[in-house]
Order: C-alpha cells, then structure tokens, then sequence
C-alpha cells in the first residue's frame, strides 16, 4: 500500500531568520533558498514580505529563482500585509499566501485585544481576501497551543470554509507535550465537519526541547505538513529540525504511514551553507548534521560497526550527505579538481569569476595548509562569494606584537571605500587589541560586541579557525564570521564582515513581528 505525503514547509528564511543576530541578505537567502529547492522541499516560507523593503525583495527575488518548490509568503490578517505578499510572489511559478491571527485567550485579551468573535470574523475576511490572489492559503492559529479547543474548531472551520486548503496548528511558545499534542491534533480532524477539505499542519517551537517530538506526534495523528528549519534555527530555543524530522520519517517507515520527498542527500550540504550564513555553529553532538554523528569513541561500538554496521548505526551517513569520498586535495591539485571536488559536495559557481575567487584562495589556503578537506571549500566558496558583494571595509593587513608579561599591540590596516587607513592599538589579548584598531579605524565607537565564538573548520595544528562574531548596534544584531589558519585574522575577518553589515544601508533590522 502506498504511503501518503508528507509535505515539508521550510521557514529558515523567515522564522529562522528571526534568531537574534541571524538577519540574511537577499544574496544569501537566494543561495539558501536554491539549496532547498535542490532538496526538494516542498514549502518555503520565503519571508515576511511587510516587514521590510529588503524582506519583500527578497521573497519577491526568490520566487522568480525558484520553480520546483512553491514560495510562501507569511502576512498578518490585515489588508496591507496580505497586499503585499501577494505583490511579492507576483512571479512565482508557485505561491502561497500564509495569513495568520491569535486565538488564545491571552494573546486575544491582552494583545490582540479582541472578543472572540472580532477574532473569528478577521481570520474569515483574511482568508478569502488572499484567496483574491492565489488558490494556495494557509491559515495559522497563533498560539494554538495554548488555545480552547472548542474556539478551536469553530475558528478553522470558519476558515476552511472562506477557502483556507492548509490549516496550521502552531505551538507558537513550545508549551505542549507530545501526547498531548499529538491527541489535540487528531481531535480537531476528528471533530472540524469540513477537515477533509484542508491539510493540517505543525509548526512546533522547542522551548522545552520537544519541538520535534510534538510535530512528530501530530503526524502520527493526522498532521500531513511539517514547518520546519534547517538546524532547527529559529526565535528563543529555535523550531522543530528539518533533518531530524524528514530522518526520523525515513528511518522509522515502521512506525509512520508517510514519507517525504526529500532529498536527504542535500540535507549536510544545506546545515553547512545556513550554518556559515547565519554565524550559528552547529553543535559536534546535533543529530544528523553534527560533527559527531557518526562518530564512534567506545572500543564497544568501534568493534560493533566494523563487524556489521547496523549494530550501531541506524542511518547511513551518506544518506544525509557526509561525504565517504577519502581524495583529500592539497597545494598541487589542479583547477580540475577542484572544480569537480565542488560539483560533488553540491556547491555550484555561477560564473567564472566565483570559481577563479574560490581557487585562488584555495591555492592559498593549500600553500599554508597540507590537506584540504571538504569543511575548507565550504568555507573557501563562502568567502569568494563574500568578496564579490560591495563591502566598504576590507582587511589589508594586521600584525600583532604579543610575549609573555607585555601588553599586546596590534596594527591594522583596512581599505575604507578603497582608501588604506592603518591604526595601533593595545588590548588585552591580540583578539582584542585588534578589534580595537578596527575600531578606531572605522569609528563604529558604539558597536558592542555581544558573542566572539571559535570553532575548528577541522582537525590538525595547521587546522582552520573559524570565528564567530555577533555586533549590536542601536539594537540592531548582525553576525561576522572569518576562517583562517591564524585565529587573530580571523577574528579580523570576522569583525570586519559584521561592521560592514552594520555600515550598509541594505542590510534590514531584526525582524520583531509577530509570528507563529
């Protein structure tokens, strides 16, 4: 008996985006996006068209780009917002419109500020007003979770019958408990006359760690859409995981009466890209894309896996994309394979310029480092790409004076609009004297640092660094990251990256609206 579908809605771009500090540019969300629509993904939430000129561009760019997933834009039940998000998917092969309202007794009286009824009527004039634009609505009950069944099903019903054909029952503050959830799910499908004529869904907050556990649940009572993010990116504790949610469906066919269309190939590839976009490192021990996953320490396991794999391992690594391919490159390796080594690790340079950018410093990269592994051309690609988009700061050079008992001096110079400025600084450490001639350099004297994070790209003494930087200036939250084999340039590139986004004038505040 064939099993039915369960449709995957990624919000990274739009509820992931909302994590503080991981504000995409329109660039980066296009590269994103493309990733997800290789994976097959069948929902992208593309952003929150009202919120912003650049979020409205940028939901308005992807869905031009991308034709094989359909193209979500979120808006809030009013007229302007459900205007503008259908002016944004204008070119979409495939668009929906995703309007949304609270129908908690909390956020009703002291947010909203609303009887019931009010809430009811808005959610149907909402509904059919975006079915003026498109045959694709979903509706949303904000803080479902914590909502009256009763209110429940008579405002989904309401909805369902102006014309909603995907019905989303958010845990909008990760409050519920997988049994729990999962029964209340299957109750309103039970109870709701007119379920049959819509797609019910989930989109579960991890508050207390339960976001996947709960979506899983409502699958396994009804539920046939997932929402999503990649790393489970997402506001406070983030959202439910994508690759934890399509692995589980994959690995437990036993158990669930659905299956993904997901490309899982895809799915280390994508966490590497939002990881190195965002600047939120992925821990060693995450499920599925972690460092870690498939990684044996006890004498116990090794033994077990190397007689039969199976003994302790559930999922074939290569089946999420960690790559078994063991050609390392290194400093006499060509164009040729280099370019291959990238088509294989799914990464495509759109032009010639990108390419020549990524191997040139490839070769720079392979004179100061032996092996060059996959993590570095991730790493070494992202860079290239970096360097193509208008920067007003560029790190020229730093030299830092450090020795036991003395105070660390460092000297920096940057290109300012193409103009070498240098200045000297003490610090605490070279770090910190650094960022200090930085500092004095670019004047953004009210720039606070808020996070300075450093991972290793991979193992080794000549390994890459790879720092994280996060920068709060008059509330507005940006991330830097840099890579390279000396942490102290690093630390530059990445400070120099966030100040630069804090410079533009196209890089959009932090969304604070609401949302599911």
């Amino acid at each position: 008996m064939s099993k039915q579908r369960l449709i995957i809605f990624d919000t990274t771009l739009r509820d992931g985006e909302q994590s503080p500090g991981a504000t995409m540019n329109q660039a980066e969300k296009i590269r994103i996006a493309q990733m997800l629509e290789k994976m097959r993904v069948d929902v992208i939430e593309a952003g929150f068209p009202i919120a912003s000129p650049g979020d409205f561009e940028s939901v308005k760019a992807i869905a031009k780009i991308v034709k094989d997933s359909t193209i979500c834009g979120l808006a809030r039940a009013l007229d302007a917002d459900i205007e503008r998000a259908a002016e944004a998917l204008k070119g979409a092969n495939s668009g929906r419109i995703h309007t949304f309202i609270a129908t908690s007794p909390i956020h009703m009286q002291n947010k909203l500020r609303m009887t019931p009824d009010q809430v009811v009527e808005q959610a149907v004039y909402a509904v059919k007003k975006a079915r003026h634009y498109t045959d694709d609505v979903e509706f949303s009950c904000e803080d479902a979770g914590r909502s009256e069944f009763e209110f429940l099903c008579r405002v989904i019903e309401a909805a369902i019958n102006a014309g909603a054909r995907t019905i989303n029952i958010p845990d909008t503050v990760g409050y519920q408990i997988p049994h729990v959830f999962g029964t209340m799910v299957g109750n309103l499908i039970k109870e709701i006359p007119n379920s049959d004529k819509a797609i019910f869904s989930v989109h579960c907050h991890n508050d207390l760690g339960l976001a996947v556990g709960n979506s899983l649940a409502a699958v396994m009572n009804g539920a046939r859409q997932v929402e999503c993010t990649i790393n489970g990116l997402g506001e406070r504790a983030g959202n439910a995981s994508l690759e934890e949610i399509v692995m589980a469906i994959r690995t437990r066919q036993d158990v669930f009466e659905v299956e993904t269309h997901i490309d899982t190939t895809h799915i280390v590839p994508t966490s590497r890209l939002v990881s190195s976009i965002t600047g939120f490192p992925v821990q060693p021990n995450k499920a599925i894309v972690g460092a870690n996953a498939f990684a044996h320490e006890s004498g116990i396991h090794q033994d077990g896996v190397l007689k039969h794999r199976e003994t302790y391992e559930i999922m074939r690594a290569e089946d999420v994309g960690w790559s078994a391919n063991k050609i390392v490159l290194g400093k006499h390796s060509g164009r040729n394979a280099f370019r291959a080594r990238l088509q294989e690790l799914g990464i495509h340079l759109a032009t010639e310029q990108e390419v020549n950018a990524a191997f040139s410093r490839f070769k720079d990269l392979a004179d100061r480092k032996h092996d060059i592994f996959d993590e570095d051309l991730h790493m070494l690609v992202l860079d290239a790409r970096a360097q193509d988009e208008q920067v007003i700061y560029e790190l020229v050079s730093s030299r830092v004076c450090s020795e036991t008992g003395e105070t660390p001096v460092a000297m920096v110079t940057l290109k300012v609009q193409g103009i070498e400025q240098s200045a000297e600084a003490i610090g605490g450490g070279p770090v910190d004297a650094v960022f200090k001639a930085i500092k004095q350099i670019t004047g953004q004297a009210s720039a606070r640092l808020q996070l300075y994070s450093v991972n290793n790209i991979t193992s080794g003494t000549d390994a890459q660094g790879e720092v994280t930087v996060r920068v709060e200036q008059a509330g507005r939250l940006v991330h830097g990251h840099g890579a390279d084999t000396d942490i102290v340039i690093a630390s530059a590139k990445a400070y120099v990256e966030a100040l630069n986004k804090l410079a533009s004038q196209q890089q959009r505040a932090h969304p604070q609206h609401d949302g599911v």
